[in-house]
């Protein structure tokens, strides 16, 4: 056994090590490493996106949810939402601000929308505020609330210099 751990030993390492000189084999691990580290890094750059989170029908949420990815809403939700695309869906309910690049509503809203670009489907009901850059409203939804374009409508500090206080349509 004690022959088992000397052949274990580093010491033929040091031998091979004598081979090699001394200061040269430890520098040339870390500067493997580094390389290898940046070709990680460009091999992961091209993932494909994510898939949307899915909150379905029967799921009830109380609290805030924030992402930079896409969610897609077909339960209901007490509480605000941030994400990139926000989609929805018909059987969903959301009470709380809603803010997102691109923001598609095909169920109900109580609470402000603020998106770059937002989409009331035929099937939307809103019941607040849209502050938005571009805005589509299908035939057949239904919208109570005021409607303001801005440049930067993610930006809740953004809203006052652009749009003048006081607008009486803001009910």
């Amino acid at each position: 056994m004690f022959s088992k751990s000397k052949i274990n030993d580093p010491a033929p390492n040091k031998d091979a090590d004598t081979s090699k000189p001394a200061g040269t084999t430890p520098p040339a691990t870390p500067q493997a490493s580094p390389q290898a580290k940046p070709s990680e890094f460009k091999a992961s750059a091209p993932k494909a996106k994510p898939p949307a989170s899915l909150l379905s029908a029967d799921l009830h949420v109380t609290g805030n949810m924030k992402t930079t990815g896409d969610i897609q809403v077909e339960g209901t939700v007490e509480g605000d939402i941030r994400a990139h695309l926000l989609t929805i869906g018909e059987s969903a309910t959301i009470k709380g601000e809603v803010i997102a690049d691109d923001v598609v509503i095909n169920g109900r809203i109580v609470g402000r929308v603020r998106g770059l670009k937002v989409r009331l489907t035929s099937t939307a009901r809103v019941e607040g505020d849209i502050i938005h850059k571009t805005i589509a409203i299908e035939s057949g939804a239904h919208f109570e609330g005021s409607v303001q374009r801005q440049d930067d409508p993610l930006n809740p500090g953004a809203k006052s210099s652009p749009v003048p206080k006081g607008n009486p349509a803001a009910g």
